[in-house]
């Protein structure tokens, strides 16, 4: 993979650079130290719902390996970095008593980041809901929000005299949707009203976790979500394509950029999935609540996708593998929208099988600013999965790794060139990772992890990050095998 884009970009000084990970993703640890089972847990133990029947019992063992992992943040030169909380850890059935063992491995990352002087970047919630909660109705049930901001509380309380920059949650719209509408994520369950229900108590969750968070922090909180916002295009300019791609739009972004930061549910969505809900799980206040405000907003960015108005309504899938292994669901992630058909995208594309557009993120930050021009922003996910291989002199040379990332990251600059105030990037991943339902089959990090031995070995994506972080100018993507 080459470029077009110029290297050399020079980003401020004070710009944040830092990486991302997920607990359930790279701790392992599963069952030590009192940690209670999540839904993750359950979900990947279940025959046929991850591929190979990975599981995320090991990942990369960051839990008994942190003094080595911080070391490699600090060799890369991290101002930041980014990690989620295991709500399992904490509170292993979601709610009462709390595991002090799970709080303690918290606090001594923290200290390890600040000791290191890399700002620790919490994330509360990445997916890994305790099972007991889901056994008591999960996210579409409303008392999940309420035992997210007791929940908030403890962490806050124990980490808050060292962290500032908090982060609610991660993508709801997976949580919500891929969660409890198609189900190929966990807890895997298949009912789109619920899965509009999770939309809302999630979106709660956010409110008075947040609201907890600033009561103890303090003035000095740093508030934020982060949201997967998708750029979709519309196949032609037909009323029909214009209109799929509205509706896309609307349970895509609007559901959550509406309550959060416009204080209501956007007219359309609720027009448009009136046949599946009546939404009156939003009870008085709640908006208020959701509309707490936030200090900066978290934009995670992979891909684009374009829409048309389908002339043969989908037929939902019988259950069988997939290509790649997969169980089809029966419904789409999507509630309502059978008769919205996904086009195919041009290439070229990552492992993942989505495709490379660095323009739709300059486009998405664009879109932002003009709708909220005086709200911060920051890119808290962007990186792509590649098929790496250790070459025979010891190193990854991961050259589409090292394109992508020098494309996506000057167009972010582009953006701020045009205004947008961006005030910082994590790359995901820092290390290869359990990507959720593709297991280990999937790599994301700019550090390669051997899942027989656990071994850490920078690629040359590594290297050139580190030198960007140094210089605060992009390097040239031929750079990148020479500065190991």
């Amino acid at each position: 993979m080459t470029t077009s884009r110029p290297s050399g970009r020079q980003f401020p000084a004070d710009f944040l650079w830092g990486s991302a990970t997920a607990s359930y993703q790279i701790e392992g640890a599963a069952a030590e130290d009192g940690r209670g089972p999540s839904i993750w847990d359950t979900f990947s133990a279940t025959p046929g719902k991850v591929l190979n029947g990975d599981t995320g019992a090991v990942a990369v063992d960051h839990y008994h390996r942190t003094a080595e992992d911080v070391a490699l943040m600090k060799a890369h030169g991290l101002h930041a970095y980014r990690f989620s909380v295991a709500w399992p850890r904490i509170q292993p059935t979601g709610s009462g008593a709390v595991n002090q063992k799970g709080l303690d491995f918290y606090s001594r990352l923290v200290d390890q980041l600040v000791e290191a002087g890399i700002d620790p970047v919490v994330t509360l919630y990445h997916w890994d809901l305790p099972q007991a909660l889901e056994d008591a109705g999960g996210w579409p049930a409303r008392d999940t929000a309420y035992r997210f901001a007791d929940y908030a509380a403890v962490v806050a309380e124990a980490l808050g005299d060292r962290v500032k920059i908090w982060t609610t949650l991660n993508e709801p719209w997976c949580s919500a949707y891929l969660g409890y509408a198609s189900g190929v994520h966990a807890p895997g369950r298949e009912n789109h009203a619920d899965s509009l229900a999770a939309v809302h108590h999630l979106n709660l969750a956010h409110g008075l976790g947040g609201r907890a968070v600033r009561e103890i922090v303090g003035a000095e909180t740093q508030l934020s979500i982060t949201l997967n916002l998708h750029v979709t295009r519309a196949a032609s300019a037909s009323p029909e394509d214009v209109d799929a791609k509205r509706r896309i739009d609307g349970l895509a972004n609007g559901v959550f950029l509406g309550p959060l930061l416009d204080g209501a549910y956007p007219a359309d969505v609720l027009a448009d999935t009136a046949e599946i809900t009546d939404w009156s799980f939003v009870q008085d206040g709640d908006l208020e609540t959701i509309n707490t405000g936030i200090d900066v907003l978290g934009v995670n960015y992979y891909s684009t996708g374009m829409v048309r108005k389908s002339q043969t309504p989908r037929v939902p899938g019988d259950g069988t593998p997939g290509p790649d292994g997969h169980k089809s669901s029966p419904l789409s992630p999507w509630p309502g929208t059978d008769d919205i058909e996904w086009m195919a995208m041009p290439g070229p594309h990552t492992a993942m099988g989505w495709n490379i557009d660095p323009e739709g993120l300059t486009e998405l930050l664009l879109d932002l600013h003009a709708a909220y021009p005086d709200l911060p922003l920051a890119i808290t996910e962007n990186g792509a999965a590649f098929d790496d291989e250790v070459a025979p002199d010891g190193r990854v040379h991961d050259e589409r790794r090292v394109s992508y990332l020098h494309d996506h990251i000057d167009a972010v600059g582009v953006a701020m060139d045009k205004g947008v105030d961006v005030r910082g990037y994590f790359v995901w991943s820092l290390f290869d990772n359990f990507e959720w339902a593709y297991g280990y089959d999937r790599r994301f990090g700019i550090v390669r992890v051997d899942y027989d031995t656990l071994e850490r070995t920078r690629k040359d994506s590594s290297y050139w990050y580190a030198e960007l972080i140094r210089t605060g100018a992009i390097p040239p993507v031929e750079s990148a095998p020479e500065l190991g």
